[in-house]
């Protein structure tokens, strides 16, 4: 007998569109994409639901408990802090994560923060418009050294553009000691984040790790907003201890750009465009649909992490 239930599946996240378009067209008939209604809360919303796809919303456990047909949690990212995942493993709900898929792009954006950081292109665009010439000055790359803490897919694709640029790099791992991320913090032109966002990361630059960074040092964020001290970033940009920040991920999204912390004139913020590739967006849409086929049919999860 051909099985026509009809299965529901909910992106938790007003956002995303592309990615959002990209799956409707690879999911098979049998599945209705549905949008979140950014007006109610999710568990309000989802008692229907087959299938969650969380983006960067957050699906918490009185949301996964409010659906009780939910067979599935697709995540396209690597990260999975916004994930009640204890709850959907103690209920038999199976989460799936996209680790690697796109490393390449992501460690592609750092290295162009990285050196849009180093060479003041922000500066150089006013010095145009101004009719300006030879200024400002910007770094050399080679020579230097740069930090990367988190040294997974993305941060050993990135180390190894930066070696080609005749950087040194200084790799902080999960395992390393708070000696050497500190030895780190001490020698590097620019520290890179590209860590999971964990109790342990979360604040893990701050006033105190600041204060440790050569003047001038630069921070470029591509791991998760709350690995930073916002108000310490800030704090440390007006002082002039910090050269620059290059945030692409943000503290809350989408980011207010009135914010002071955006105004500074050292600031170099994108719109968690990072992923943002025609190839990592379908290669996101492929895997989500894959996996929601093979739920449905009882077959093997790719990427299961519960």
């Amino acid at each position: 007998m051909i099985d026509l239930e009809r299965w529901e599946v909910f992106w938790c996240y007003n956002h995303w569109d592309i990615l959002f378009d990209r799956l409707k067209s690879k999911l098979p008939e049998w599945c209705t994409l549905k949008r979140v209604d950014p007006s109610q809360p999710l568990h309000a919303q989802v008692s229907n639901a087959d299938v969650f796809i969380p983006t960067t919303g957050l699906v918490d456990e009185k949301a996964i408990k409010s659906a009780p047909k939910l067979k599935l949690i697709v995540q396209p990212a690597a990260g999975h802090d916004n994930i009640a995942v204890d709850t959907a493993a103690s209920l038999g709900i199976p989460v799936c994560t996209a680790p690697g898929v796109n490393a390449a792009s992501v460690a592609e954006s750092a290295l162009m923060t990285l050196l849009m950081l180093a060479k003041r292109v922000r500066e150089q665009h006013t010095t145009f418009q101004q009719r300006g010439l030879g200024r400002p000055l910007g770094m050399q790359l080679a020579g230097k050294t740069l930090g990367i803490v988190g040294m997974g897919a993305i941060g050993t694709r990135l180390a190894e553009a930066a070696a080609a640029l005749e950087m040194e790099v200084i790799g902080i791992r999960s395992h390393s000691s708070r000696s050497e991320f500190e030895a780190m913090l001490q020698s590097a032109h620019f520290v890179s984040l590209h860590c999971p966002l964990t109790p342990k990361t979360r604040g893990l630059l701050g006033r105190a790790e600041f204060e440790l960074m050569r003047p001038g040092a630069m921070v470029i964020n591509y791991a998760r907003g709350e690995v930073i001290d916002k108000q310490a970033l800030l704090e440390a940009l007006e002082s002039g201890k910090l050269g620059g920040a290059g945030l692409d991920v943000h503290w809350e999204e989408p980011a207010d750009p009135s914010d002071p912390l955006y105004q500074h004139p050292n600031v170099q913020a994108t719109p968690h465009t990072g992923v943002c590739t025609h190839d990592v967006i379908d290669a996101y849409a492929a895997l989500l649909a894959d996996n929601i086929v093979r739920r449905r049919e009882g077959r093997e999860l790719v990427h299961r992490l519960v």
